[in-house]
């Protein structure tokens, strides 16, 4: 388990054969959604991107934003995969 300022999280999987390959990972992760990281609506953990607003309008406009970057970097979402 791992906490953060805000959430406590569970690795469910872990990278093999790529050195550093978690620390790496948050880092391109943490490059890409630069701006949006640590605000009120968007945290990352590893491979855990989460989006939280207060407001059902904004939240649909960050989640999109957040896919367009992923998009824009070659990275993809599995749909089954996000609640």
């Amino acid at each position: 388990m791992f906490m953060t300022p805000k959430d406590l999280f569970e690795l469910m999987v872990i990278f093999f054969g790529l050195m550093n390959s978690l620390m790496t990972f948050q880092t391109m992760i943490n490059e890409i959604l630069w701006n949006l990281i640590n605000t009120e609506a968007v945290r990352n953990f590893i491979n855990d991107i989460i989006v939280e607003t207060k407001k059902e309008e904004r939240y649909d406009k960050v989640v999109e934003e957040v896919v367009k970057r992923l998009a824009k970097n070659d990275l993809y979402i599995k749909l089954e995969k996000c609640k």
